[in-house]
């Protein structure tokens, strides 16, 4: 049975920084690509960020050079750096297994002031 549980949303002030997790279990963790998701209300769900086995990266053109995606194998978890937040970036955020079925059920982050 896979599970995926994702940790560390919370408020936070325009400008600030939180670092979410996301912690699998009951998979080889270390041989899947992982993914960042966010879903606004009223918005579709979007890919902000996404970590292949390898350890190469690929962000969306909103977070790029404020988020960084890394993972830790041994932990089995998948991290999201996110720095300088923006209101915008208001959402619930998931982290899946990519290109499977598998989802957590989400964190909220709130930016403001």
């Amino acid at each position: 049975q896979v599970r995926i549980e994702e940790s560390g949303g919370g408020l936070v002030q325009p400008g600030g920084s939180l670092r979410l997790s996301c912690a699998v279990s009951g998979s080889i963790f270390s041989a899947y690509a992982m993914g960042w998701h966010r879903q606004a209300p009223g918005k579709q769900r979007e890919l902000v960020a996404r970590i292949n086995s390898g350890g190469s990266t690929n962000y969306s053109d909103s977070v790029k050079g404020r988020f960084t995606i890394s993972r830790d194998n041994a932990k089995k978890t998948v991290y999201l750096q996110m720095n300088s937040l923006k209101p915008e970036d208001t959402a619930v955020y998931y982290c899946n297994i990519r290109y499977t079925s598998y989802w957590g059920q989400g964190t909220q982050v709130t930016v403001s002031s």
